[in-house]
């Protein structure tokens, strides 16, 4: 069979992509290299918990047009994101708002005015930060960075705070408000059921192969399609002919416990350095969850060497210049398009994905 598109990648955006392509008429093929749908937005329900895989996806957005559209295919729930941090047993809200300065100070952050003060007297003025330990001390002070940024951040990226950009950590929110929602959106939740639940519907008109490696721009699937919607790196694509990009990657680990609550919130950050994974999460706490038995997991950042697994894009200098020649030759392919968090080498969250997917559907399809 011939199709109007071949979609690679069957995550977020190409899924929005193909449920746009039906409305309009058009025929799909959807491939994916992994064995399930929905990318790394995939959910896997166990003991009666939906386990979000590949990490924790929380669905928010002050849009009211994408908030109405995703809320076609699920129920959301009302889950808030309040997470907490763990610095070697200490516990602190986030993100950082009076509660986090009580903890961090006791009576001196007691009010917004003494918390300010005390911001004001932990900075170290730089002239021009020049490297991200300057640039967050500049904005945060010593305490706070040392406590939950620090270590945190030079977990996430493997390398030491001096040697990452500055520009990084363009600004710090700072709320002088006892309030731990993470999102200032309007709208949030978790969908009833999982994201695979989701994913499902928006492919229900397509051809979906799965475990399917599709090899870039030679690939013989190209020619069952007019066109190519391609969701994955850019490099990969064109046989890294000027390169390889920078990613970070991350290991997830799994663990099934015999107790029915074991850390009593959804997401616990260990900012520490000597711990060796960024955060545990339990997945439970995401839809209310009154299960016996509880799953949780580890996150482990790790060099995308080691896994294969591009998830965090390294957007330094070097980088973006190397992309920037890789997006030339994609916008020289008649037949090509692309999108998504890889192909467009940036970090997506989920709403601006779907915003993005359905400008392009509008865009092939007016």
């Amino acid at each position: 069979m011939h199709y109007d598109y071949l979609i690679v990648g069957s995550g977020l955006f190409g899924s929005v992509f193909a449920h746009q392509a039906h409305l309009a008429g058009k025929t799909c093929l959807v491939v994916d290299r992994r064995k399930h749908i929905g990318g790394n937005l995939y959910t896997e329900e166990r003991d009666g918990i939906n386990v979000h895989i590949y990490g924790a996806h929380i669905f928010h957005t002050s849009d009211k047009k994408i908030w109405d559209w995703i809320n076609q295919f699920a129920q959301f729930n009302n889950y808030v994101n309040s997470p907490v941090a763990n610095f070697k047993g200490r516990l602190f809200n986030l993100p950082f708002n009076m509660n986090t300065f009580y903890q961090m100070w006791g009576e001196e952050a007691s009010t917004p005015e003494k918390a300010l003060r005390k911001i004001e007297s932990q900075k170290v003025r730089f002239d021009n930060p020049s490297n991200l330990e300057e640039q967050a001390l500049s904005l945060i002070g010593r305490d706070i960075y040392a406590t939950l940024i620090k270590g945190y951040t030079e977990k996430q990226w493997g390398r030491d705070a001096k040697e990452l950009p500055a520009d990084i950590i363009k600004r710090i929110p700072v709320r002088m408000r006892f309030d731990n929602n993470y999102f200032s959106d309007r709208y949030q939740g978790i969908p009833e059921g999982g994201y695979t639940a989701i994913i499902s519907k928006l492919l229900s008109h397509a051809d979906v192969e799965l475990g399917v490696e599709f090899s870039g721009a030679d690939d013989s699937l190209c020619s069952k399609a007019d066109k190519v919607l391609y969701t994955g790196t850019l490099d990969s694509f064109f046989g890294f002919r000027f390169g390889k990009l920078a990613y970070r990657s991350e290991v997830f680990e799994h663990v099934r416990l015999e107790t029915p609550n074991y850390q009593g919130n959804a997401v616990v950050n260990y900012t520490d350095r000597e711990t060796p994974y960024t955060r545990i999460i339990e997945h439970k706490h995401f839809e209310f969850g009154e299960q016996p038995v509880t799953w949780i997991s580890y996150e482990y950042p790790v060099d995308y060497s080691k896994t294969g697994e591009p998830y965090y894009p390294v957007n330094d200098s070097a980088n973006t210049e190397l992309y920037g020649k890789y997006r030339a030759l994609a916008e020289k392919e008649d037949k090509l398009l692309i999108g998504g968090r890889l192909a467009e080498y940036r970090y997506y969250d989920m709403a601006p994905t779907i915003a993005s997917a359905l400008a392009l559907s509008e865009k092939e399809f007016r």
